[in-house]
């Protein structure tokens, strides 16, 4: 009966610090659990999408059946075998899938485009890095078949202009089917895919072909709008689009001097945006900027490239969207666009991801909290309790 007594004794200790460990571990899970999966939920599901103009008076059948839902998201920047650590890896990519999965989920667009800069070494990748990170993207980028992806082409891509190739270029279009001077319609919206890159404006093969598609596809747009400018005659075999002006998407923005005039909590830093552009370098040139906007007369541009937000309005009536970077490797805050888009009318709404100084921050108090636990725990730091209590022991004493 003694030894039992002392066996049930002995026990009590290694049942109160298997206690603790449990207690520990369901702790240091709960926290992985909410930084690395729940919290984007969290911070998506307080994304609306915007109302468009008549949209308030339609029913649910009808604005789902005239507005077009489409997120809008550039410079995922996916790292490769050269510049790109395995840490550094793991982290930015477990971010943006979580982040493009969640807001799928939650937000069911209908169409989704990557303003380019998908890769960060596409411009000098072999074909066999080139066939990893394709594989890579595939994967973090995974989306069902009620959603679309359309993705266009940037500089890490292909490679700036004096480095892009025949090569580079198609082996971007097989995988994403992607041609410049594309003309993308959905529910009587048009959309014009731009390969930035070429519009260099010197004439260059690439240059020279994707330039030839572009004034095709502005001859028919110009005739689907029934433009007085254009004969009956110059028009007759030309297929007819939906009369809609059309939104271009391309990775260079427009030409502008700077970020000087660009505001928002995700628009350039303060030291950065008083630092001139460089033309076909930050931005497109003048002259390319011009053409694009006479051949097409938009009713908006989306453009990526300089990892900040900026709003910019040309000719004083086309404004043009810069879209930040998706991805932690190039800001604290990345975020997406949101757009409700009829063939009339259109709204965006930004939605911010989780910032990463905030899950940094989590972690750090997480920490400091395991630690105090552990010591309190193990006796080598005394609970503020006990603490105070021997304080006024003593003074009582005296």
């Amino acid at each position: 009966m003694l030894s039992s007594s002392s066996t049930t004794v002995k026990n009590r200790p290694l049942k109160r610090r298997l206690c603790f460990l449990l207690k520990l571990v369901c702790f240091v899970s709960s926290v992985l659990i909410f930084c690395e999966f729940l919290i984007y939920y969290v911070v998506i599901f307080q994304c609306r999408w915007p109302d468009v103009k008549g949209g308030a008076h339609m029913s649910e059948k009808e604005t789902s059946a005239s507005v077009l839902k489409a997120i809008i998201l550039a410079d995922t920047h996916l790292l490769g075998e050269i510049k790109g650590h395995w840490l550094d890896k793991l982290r930015r990519e477990w971010q943006m899938e979580r982040s493009f999965q969640t807001a799928l989920w939650l937000l069911q667009p209908d169409i989704v485009f990557i303003l380019g800069d998908v890769f960060d070494e596409g411009k000098w990748s072999t074909p066999q890095a080139w066939a990893d990170d394709v594989r890579r993207f595939q994967k973090m980028f995974k989306y069902p078949v009620s959603t679309e992806l359309v993705v266009i082409v940037g500089n890490h891509d292909i490679g700036f202009h004096y480095e892009m190739t025949t090569y580079k270029v198609n082996r971007f279009e097989k995988v994403f089917n992607f041609t410049s001077g594309k003309l993308l319609t959905r529910k009587g919206i048009n959309f014009v895919l731009v390969n930035s890159v070429a519009m260099e404006g010197d004439g260059c093969a690439v240059c020279h072909t994707s330039e030839a598609k572009l004034v095709a596809l502005s001859h028919k747009l110009n005739c689907s709008q029934q433009n007085p400018n254009h004969s009956k005659k110059g028009c007759s075999d030309v297929e007819k689009l939906p009369a809609s002006e059309p939104i271009l998407l391309q990775h260079y923005p427009l030409y502008r001097k700077s970020d000087a005039e660009c505001t928002g909590e995700d628009s350039a830093p303060p030291e950065e945006k008083n630092i001139p552009f460089k033309e076909k370098y930050d931005v497109l040139s003048q002259e390319a900027s011009q053409k694009l906007l006479w051949w097409f007369q938009p009713r908006l541009i989306l453009s990526g490239h300089t990892h900040s937000a900026c709003e910019v309005l040309h000719a004083g009536k086309v404004p043009e969207i810069s879209v930040p970077s998706f991805s932690w490797r190039n800001r604290n805050n990345p975020s997406f666009i949101m757009g409700s888009i009829t063939p009339t009318d259109f709204s965006l709404q930004k939605c911010f991801l989780p910032f990463e100084s905030r899950v940094f921050t989590i972690y750090c108090a997480a920490g400091a909290l395991l630690v105090i636990l552990v010591l309190a725990h193990v006796q080598l730091l005394t609970p503020p309790f006990y603490f105070a209590q021997r304080l006024i022991s003593k003074h009582k004493a005296v």
